[in-house]
């Protein structure tokens, strides 16, 4: 095998393990919150920017995180229908995922420190503890995705967290002066709240396919994520209700919250979350709910961009 083989069969395998598909995940919730930021006259481009980096670095992180702990765990095995994992699979040695996931949570920190001298001391501990909790997720002495909080997890930090993080941002810089110790006035509003109730709802619905899809292996290993608490049933019913979540918002936003009409520009997509619904309530084998994932990441990535074009028109 030539050199630049190799160089290509390893950069596909850090590629798998990092799992760019899960990205729209990181990038949804700044799309959203520069929208709103926008549309509030807050907008501020570095800030914006940065927020994204930081929050594709935590993803990615996590993404590390979970690869080697669920391999050093055993829950993942032969049996299990998803995405190739790196360290289960033997193509990366565990120790190597492992200095990646280090790595890769200490650049996310370093990136924040940006954040940080412009939102102050609130964005400090916001930033840490997403952080310490992207670890936690498979990692530690009690990783909550294997108690049930995994979607928990989700919904807040990369949902209500991110928006609203990300929107704080961008107004510190344009409101507050740096490094503030305390939340400086029209940095933190109900409307940002609002705004990441969508990106909550579907980042969440990703994860409930990703379980759903795993239930069975999951339970054999000791994995309990929440779909093995619910069962199939209520896991379905959980992901029917995420979605309904993100297009009621919208509706709420235009009727209660007196957003122009453009802010039903969401609602397109609708049609499309049925159809990949409809597989997510029927089927339970990964031929069927692979694809069902990425529908889901780019149904978050499309409403995502259609949300945050609606607030600003």
């Amino acid at each position: 095998m030539s050199t630049a083989e190799v160089d290509i069969s390893r950069t596909k395998a850090w590629l798998m393990a990092a799992r760019p598909q899960t990205l729209p995940a990181a990038a949804a919730p700044i799309i959203v919150a520069t929208g709103l930021a926008i549309h509030e006259g807050v907008f501020a481009l570095l800030p914006a920017v940065m927020a994204f980096v930081g929050a594709a670095l935590i993803q990615i992180g996590t993404n590390f995180a979970n690869d080697y702990y669920d391999a050093i765990k055993g829950a993942d095995t032969d049996d299990r229908e998803g995405f190739t994992r790196v360290t289960q699979a033997g193509i990366i040695e565990p120790e190597r995922v492992k200095l990646a996931t280090i790595v890769t949570f200490a650049l996310a920190i370093a990136t924040g420190t940006y954040l940080v001298y412009v939102g102050g001391l609130p964005i400090l501990v916001v930033g840490l503890v997403s952080v310490v909790c992207g670890w936690a997720y498979t990692g530690g002495p009690y990783p909550l995705g294997y108690h049930g909080l995994g979607d928990l997890f989700v919904f807040v930090f990369f949902g209500v967290v991110a928006v609203m993080g990300t929107f704080y941002v961008q107004a510190a810089a344009t409101l507050a002066d740096p490094l503030a110790t305390g939340i400086p006035e029209g940095t933190v509003t109900r409307e940002a709240f609002l705004a990441s109730l969508p990106v909550a709802g579907i980042s969440t619905a990703i994860l409930v396919v990703n379980n759903v899809r795993d239930l069975e292996t999951d339970a054999e290993t000791g994995k309990r994520t929440l779909a093995v608490r619910l069962g199939y049933r209520w896991s379905r019913a959980e992901y029917v209700a995420l979605l309904g979540l993100a297009y009621v918002t919208p509706v709420w936003l235009w009727l209660g919250e007196a957003f122009g009409p453009g802010v039903l520009l969401p609602l397109v997509t609708l049609p499309y979350a049925a159809v990949i619904a409809r597989t997510v309530c029927t089927r339970t084998d990964g031929e069927a709910l692979n694809p069902a994932l990425e529908g889901t990441g780019k149904l978050l990535a499309i409403y995502a961009a259609l949300f945050a074009a609606g607030v600003v028109l």
